[in-house]
């Protein structure tokens, strides 16, 4: 099967759309570029499908590459035919192609093989062959110094039996079946561990069955979790004596001495070497399935906390929380740059709340502040409530901003290189200051996997979910655009066709040079060149730059196209920017070319309306319930304020402003049913939630959506 045929059967897309898009993707187009600008080629493709043709397309690959390996190792063994080579070229999934390979595998020293090297290959055959009604007398003939006695040559012959049948096509995917309908998976507590403070957490899964099949990828990465910290055991079981019957039926085709010897050998095959393989692929199976569901869920959480609503260019004071050690004020210009850091100890055991408060209202005068954030980590509730104290002379909004992945960054490369002179308690209360103003271009220097969204994250596939991730950072970076002079080397990496080494080398000219003043000058980059022009261009902005066109999503390749239309408007190009009346006067008809059809031009049209317009909403104040500050303090049947803080398949958490994140489980976010967790609330979200159970011991919060 050819490439264009298994991308047309996976994704379901129009040939000539895949077409196009390949063809794209070969010339080293990005996806952001390829679903924006090149609508026409592609059939009006979005970033989803297009990364579903990437993914097949891969996927396509690399079983070319494995059909190459085993056609030449199966040549070096002089065993490859025609028929052979025709049958693996028209394979289409991995697991057939393993099979048809499984005979001429290079295998350790098996009994099967001993049994060869004895000559017993032609008493299995004689076996196989189920016409013998003396095979015992039979067995004698091949009796020699290897082997002992009638019943070692029977044995040796089942050895060979028991191995074909593990390499029949037919019986393995008949196993196969049976198991994906059937197969349970069960686990035990280890004894020794079943006291473990540590193995409490897993307690649930100390005695437990379910079908396979009917299992949750969050249960099964929280099993698969438990058995590798030594907790449970787990085991694959199903009915094998049902199994074998089945396959009996088809094997077996007479009653006479021979029938036993296959029995015997069947049982053996499916005991040693089909059950062992076909539940260890079925579980490896069900982690992989399981793995997509929680990259899923993780990639779509991150792609919410990407595009959280930034407040913008404020001045904005930051609060990095803290008892003991005081907390770490930092003040930062509406450009996000720190212009003054300080510590103030408002809590025990200093208890200096009234020399805190001064300086807290002295540095919103001197910095002009038009905003607070304060960290949700230790001592954020007690800070919030000083903070709110404070009568200021201006209004100051007062935020909660999430720590997460504060401490990773602040310890990182990227925050050593911003701040070489400043320690990491600097550096994390400016990155909680940042995220506020723009949570995109600040946790874009972070890990994903750091930032507290995800499930399971470290027990899944490491580089499909490092894909996933970066796809997601990729995709949300471009669609809200990046300005080249204010963006920092991480955020501009992630433009499309830029990476790191050119990010650094925009950096670095934008230092020795000064401000870009328009597009154009971004190609005497070094090392920029036309492809990077082509692919990056649209997503980087210059505010009140030479050129207006300059700050929209509209990229110079069109930028004639705009000319022409405002000239046959007869107003200026300045006029027709954001000049809703006339855009809708135009005829996009008269502007479509061989190249550019209706959707570019919709795009362009639309764009002009609102250049510039960031897509995110805006940031807004949020107070939880100032009675509730530890979990002790809830009560069934509460409502709470709260702000969704991470999604799962099983529900969502929430943060109701103490230590603990409540559960919304599934069955309690609506009274209907819910498919999609994400179809309900989304992340960042401000509800109201009802308390229904808490358990201290465990530090675990049920909760439920309130609707009024």
């Amino acid at each position: 099967m050819q490439l264009l045929a298994y991308l047309t059967k996976h994704t379901q897309l129009s040939e000539k759309s895949i077409k196009n898009t390949v063809e794209l993707l070969n010339e080293d187009c990005t996806v952001p570029f390829i679903s924006r600008y090149r609508k026409e080629k592609t059939g009006n493709l979005d970033e989803v499908q297009i990364g579903n043709i990437v993914q097949f397309k891969l996927q396509f690959e690399a079983l070319q590459k494995r059909k190459s390996a085993i056609l030449k190792a199966i040549e070096e063994q002089n065993a490859l035919t025609d028929e052979l080579r025709n049958k693996v070229e028209q394979i289409q999934d991995l697991v057939t192609l393993e099979d048809i390979y499984l005979p001429f595998k290079k295998k350790r020293k098996t009994k099967a093989e001993t049994a060869r090297k004895n000559g017993l290959e032609p008493l299995a055959k004689i076996i196989m062959a189920q016409n013998n009604d003396e095979i015992e007398h039979t067995a004698s003939q091949y009796v020699n110094n290897e082997v002992q006695n009638e019943d070692d040559a029977l044995e040796g012959a089942r050895h060979i039996i028991a191995e074909w049948f593990n390499e029949r096509i037919s019986i393995r995917n008949q196993i196969r079946t049976q198991l994906e309908r059937s197969a349970m998976i069960t686990t035990k507590v280890v004894g020794t561990k079943k006291d473990d403070e540590k193995a409490q957490k897993f307690r649930d899964y100390f005695d437990w069955s379910e079908a396979l099949k009917r299992c949750p990828s969050h249960r099964l990465l929280a099993i698969l979790r438990a058995e590798n910290e030594g907790f449970i055991r787990v085991k694959i079981e199903i009915d094998t004596d049902h199994i074998l019957s089945k396959i009996e039926d088809r094997v077996i085709k007479s009653n006479n001495s021979c029938t036993p010897h296959i029995e015997l050998a069947l049982a053996d095959a499916y005991k040693r070497l089909l059950f062992p393989s076909l539940s260890n692929e079925l579980l490896k199976n069900a982690k992989e399935k399981a793995d997509d569901g929680a990259i899923s869920v993780f990639s779509k959480n991150l792609n919410q906390l990407l595009l959280g609503a930034p407040l913008g260019e404020k001045r904005i004071l930051a609060i990095d929380p803290g008892f003991k050690s005081g907390c770490k004020v930092v003040c930062l210009n509406a450009q996000g740059d720190l212009v003054h850091n300080e510590n103030i100890y408002p809590h025990p055991p200093q208890n200096k709340s009234t020399e805190a408060i001064k300086k807290i209202s002295s540095l919103c005068d001197a910095y002009k502040i038009e905003a607070i954030a304060i960290g949700n980590g230790t001592a954020s509730r007690e800070t919030e409530q000083l903070v709110k104290r404070i009568h200021f002379k201006n209004p100051i909004e007062v935020f909660v901003v999430s720590e997460a992945g504060a401490s990773i960054y602040s310890a990182s490369k990227i925050a050593r290189d911003e701040f070489p002179n400043y320690d990491v308690t600097v550096r994390g209360s400016v990155s909680i200051g940042r995220r506020l103003a723009d949570p995109l271009a600040e946790l874009v220097k972070i890990d994903a996997k750091s930032i507290g969204v995800g499930q399971y994250q470290h027990d899944v596939d490491q580089i499909k979910l490092q894909t996933s991730l970066d796809r997601v950072v990729e995709s949300c970076v471009n669609s809200v655009g990046v300005n080249i002079n204010t963006a920092s080397v991480p955020l501009l990496s992630y433009v499309s066709g830029i990476g790191p080494k050119l990010a650094e080398n925009i950096v670095a000219y934008r230092n020795e040079n000064g401000a870009f003043a328009d597009r154009s000058t971004i190609k005497k980059v070094p090392r920029l060149g036309g492809k990077a022009f082509e692919q990056g261009a649209g997503f980087l902005r210059i505010k009140d730059g030479k050129n207006p066109l300059d700050d929209s999503a509209v990229h110079p390749e069109s930028y004639s196209i705009v000319k022409q239309m405002a000239k046959d408007r007869k107003i200026p190009l300045t006029n027709l920017i954001g000049n809703k009346t006339e855009l809708r006067l135009i005829d996009l008809n008269k502007y479509c070319t061989e190249t550019v059809g209706l959707p570019t031009l919709k795009d362009i049209t639309e764009e002009l309306e609102k250049p510039g317009l960031d897509r995110r909403e805006k940031a807004k104040v949020f107070a939880f319930d100032q009675n509730v500050r530890s979990i002790s303090d809830l009560r069934d049947g509460q409502l709470l304020p709260g702000i969704v803080n991470n999604i799962t398949n099983f529900g969502c958490f929430v943060d109701i402003g103490i230590k603990e994140s409540g559960l919304i489980h599934v069955s309690n976010l609506s009274d209907t049913f819910v498919k999609d967790v994400n179809e309900h609330v989304h992340l960042n979200q401000q509800i109201i939630v009802k308390v229904l159970s808490i358990d201290i011991p465990r530090k675990r919060i049920q909760l439920k959506m309130y609707k009024k």
